[in-house]
């Protein structure tokens, strides 16, 4: 078996997560305010008024007039922490799962199957663990600051739905959550065969010309990382976003007396929107997601090469000590 490839951290687990979470806060504090005209479009039962462009900047543009600067980032905090734990702990798992199928060898290759596999048990852990966060995110969105129910932080959020509403209201929406793992799911599929694609040929490309291949080639352009990662999503978010509607309606305040279940909610936006209804906010979440996704794997891929990187550097240093020790 190939020599395991130095890691910052005590595993390569946990240096994945750290990228993970620095990619996630990145990624929010860059797409927030998308990311909050996403949740207000998905739980809106009126049309937007204009084209996909459009509707954003004027949505934008009410938000900054009636609440400041301040309401384009209102829930960043719950944001920030259940994107930074997302990622970091999806990463954590899902790396902690490839390792167990691998055995450790950094050049078995998985197959797709395996990567859909190893990716949907880690979705769905993360799916489960953070859900709360999310319920308090999209209320914190669908309610202006002044509203007098409406959430002062992330933490005044589960207090107050605990009181309330119990600990089922902070699992509400879960099953939605957890069948949102197929999006997870086919697109760490599909990044995980690009990328290989990718390293196969720029390996390739070195034998060709008779390069030797070191720890810092192990990392494609950003362009690549940025090309894959949004042809990934775009496949995985066409095919399951129907579910993040309905779960964002649920989930929403208020509008929990027009949808109280799953089943209510999927037959009245059937019968009163039709399939369009299962698609609203597809535009902007475009627009939103694949910027987002893009900025996360990139810097999540040049934070996980940095790791691996200064790992092989302080791991050179010691050898070289501990020859000179020895010489001497």
């Amino acid at each position: 078996m190939n020599k395991p490839t130095p890691t910052f951290f005590p595993s390569g687990a946990l240096d994945h997560a750290f990228a993970g979470i620095g990619a996630g806060v990145v990624s929010v504090l860059c797409m927030h305010p998308l990311d909050l005209l996403k949740i207000k479009f998905q739980v809106a039962t009126d049309n937007p008024k204009g084209d996909v462009g459009r509707a954003i900047w004027n949505s934008l543009k009410e938000i900054k007039e009636t609440q400041g600067w301040r309401g384009l980032y209102r829930g960043v905090g719950p944001n920030i922490a259940g994107n930074a734990s997302s990622w970091g702990l999806y990463f954590l798992f899902y790396n902690m799962l490839k390792t167990r199928t691998s055995g450790g060898d950094p050049n078995y290759k998985m197959s797709p199957g395996s990567y859909l596999l190893c990716s949907a048990e880690a979705s769905a852990v993360t799916a489960v663990m953070t859900n709360p966060i999310w319920v308090v995110k999209v209320r914190m969105f669908t309610t202006r600051p002044d509203d007098p129910n409406a959430y002062r932080s992330l933490t005044h959020g589960f207090r107050s739905i605990y009181q309330t509403e119990g600990l089922a209201g902070l699992y509400r929406g879960t099953s939605l959550a957890l069948f949102g793992v197929s999006n997870g799911a086919l697109q760490f599929t599909c990044y995980e065969e690009l990328k290989r694609w990718g390293f196969e040929r720029k390996r390739r490309q070195f034998a060709k010309v008779g390069r030797e291949w070191t720890p810092g080639d192990d990392k494609l352009s950003n362009t690549a990382y940025t090309i894959m990662s949004g042809a990934s999503k775009l496949i995985a978010l066409t095919l399951t976003y129907p579910y993040q509607v309905v779960r964002s309606r649920i989930q929403n305040n208020a509008t929990a007396h027009l949808y109280p279940t799953i089943r209510v909610c999927v037959k009245r936006t059937w019968q009163e929107e039709g399939i369009r209804g299962f698609y609203r906010g597809l535009g902007t979440n475009l627009v939103r997601v694949l910027p987002g996704t893009c900025v996360t794997f990139v810097v999540y891929e040049n934070l996980a090469w940095l790791l691996r990187m200064t790992a092989v550097r302080r791991d050179q240093k010691r050898a070289a000590l501990s020859a000179l020790d020895t010489r001497f």
